[in-house]
């Protein structure tokens, strides 16, 4: 196959470069910059998707974090590719940080007493994965279906996640819009006034070939 990699990437090097892409992350930064800048589309809507992106990366929709960011930019009139860039907020480096701050902050918001966040997150794991083992099987068997573990971790886990990362996600949702908006309203302005000298240049070429072509012939005038 022509675009098959030459040599396979190990699960090894797919996670290190998820964690620290190649050539570093300030030139993955900079390619994604010139990607954004270059969508067509105004620059209102690029900025609008950006912030679903950014928005949706805050939540615990794992797994379904570039459905949700395509929805959510639908809904709000945004680029949908400008979503899917801005979900990359999320990622390996920033996930612990983020998952940290959206529980703890969501467990203070439901009034959770001290003792109730983040520390009993594995346990809630846990008990929310012997839960879905257990009803797999009781598909299969005559066995009854345990919902307490996956109960433990809706209360625990997921709905202090997305209570308390609404808000540092809109907060740098916003960020990302008034950020994106100005980069990319000045890089269209510069590429359209671009356009405009070549097209005028290219004009202006023209039109002195038809003058050129207008003026009488010496010879003629003998």
């Amino acid at each position: 196959m022509v675009f098959r990699r030459r040599e396979k990437r190990t699960l090894w090097i797919a996670t290190r470069e998820a964690i620290w892409p190649r050539g570093g992350w300030a030139r993955a930064l900079q390619y994604l910059k010139h990607r954004v800048n270059r969508l067509p589309d105004p620059p209102h809507r690029i900025a609008r998707g950006i912030f679903a992106g950014i928005l949706v990366s805050f939540t615990p929709l794992f797994g379904l974090h570039l459905g949700a960011a395509v929805g959510l930019a639908w809904l709000m009139g945004g680029n949908i590719v400008a979503a899917l860039i801005g979900t990359l907020v999320g990622n390996p480096l920033t996930f612990p940080f983020i998952a940290l701050i959206a529980l703890e902050l969501g467990h203070l918001m439901l009034g959770h007493e001290a003792g109730h966040h983040v520390s009993g997150v594995g346990e809630a794991f846990l008990a929310a994965g012997a839960d879905l083992k257990h009803n797999f099987i009781a598909i299969f068997t005559a066995e009854r279906t345990e919902w307490a573990g996956l109960g433990q971790f809706f209360d625990d886990v997921f709905w202090p996640y997305l209570v308390g990362g609404l808000v540092p996600g809109i907060l740098v949702g916003l960020v990302g819009y008034h950020v994106t908006l100005p980069i990319v309203t000045a890089y269209q302005n510069r590429r359209r006034h671009r356009l405009k000298a070549r097209l005028d240049k290219i004009r202006a070429r023209l039109a002195a070939k038809r003058e050129g072509r207008a003026e009488p012939d010496p010879g003629e005038a003998d």
